[in-house]
C-alpha cells in the first residue's frame, strides 16, 4: 500500500473523529507541531524507523514525548496508535492529508496555479470563479511561476491536472505533426 493511501486512510479517521469532538483547529495545530518536530530531528525518526529498538522503548520515548507537549487526549492518543501500528513515522505525509482532508469537508479546496507570468488580480479573480463554478466548492489558489510555460497557466486540483499552458500545446502540435 502506498504511503499516500496510508495516508488519507488515518488522516481520514482522525478527521472523523475531531470534526465530531469539535477539536479540528487544536488537533491540527498539534499535529503539524509534532510534525515539525519529527522532520527536525533525525535521532527521533532514526529511533521510532528502527526495528532492532524494542517497542517498549519506542513507547517509552512516545510517552516522554506527550508528557512534554502535553497534546489533547486526541492527538496523544492518535500518537499512540500510530506507533502501535508502525506509523509513526508516516506523521508527515499524514499532517499534510489531515489538512486536505479537514478543508474538504469544509467545502475547500486548495489549487497549485502556475503560470508563465504574475496573473493580474483580475486574471486571478477570474480563474478563481471559473475553477469555483467548475469543482462546486470553494477553491484556494496557490500561484506559482515558471517561465518556462512560456504562456497560459497549469492549475492542479489534487490529483487532477489542468494543462493549458503555450508549452503543452507545443509539445501536444510537434507530436500530432510527426505522426503525419
Amino acid at each position: 500500500m502506498s504511503t499516500e493511501t496510508i495516508a488519507r486512510r488515518y488522516a481520514s479517521a482522525l478527521a472523523d473523529v475531531v470534526v465530531k469532538t469539535g477539536e479540528s483547529d487544536t488537533v491540527r495545530n498539534e499535529i503539524g507541531t509534532l510534525k515539525e518536530l519529527f522532520t527536525s530531528n533525525q535521532d527521533l525518526q532514526n529511533a521510532f524507523s528502527n526495528p532492532a529498538i524494542a517497542h517498549s522503548r519506542k513507547e517509552g520515548l512516545l510517552e516522554g514525548l506527550i508528557d512534554k507537549a502535553k497534546p489533547t487526549k486526541t492527538t496523544s492518543n492518535f500518537l499512540r496508535v500510530l506507533l502501535q501500528n508502525g506509523r509513526l513515522t508516516d506523521l508527515p505525509a499524514i499532517n499534510e492529508k489531515f489538512g486536505s482532508v479537514l478543508e474538504e469537508r469544509s467545502g475547500l479546496l486548495q489549487a497549485y496555479v502556475t503560470s508563465a507570468h504574475e496573473l493580474s488580480e483580475e486574471q486571478k479573480k477570474e480563474l478563481k470563479a471559473n475553477l469555483d463554478r467548475l469543482t462546486g466548492r470553494t477553491v484556494n489558489l496557490n500561484f506559482k511561476i515558471d517561465p518556462e510555460l512560456i504562456g497560459g497557466v497549469v492549475t492542479r486540483i489534487g490529483s487532477t491536472v489542468y494543462d493549458s499552458s503555450v508549452r503543452t500545446k507545443l509539445e501536444n502540435l510537434k507530436e500530432e505533426l510527426m505522426q503525419k
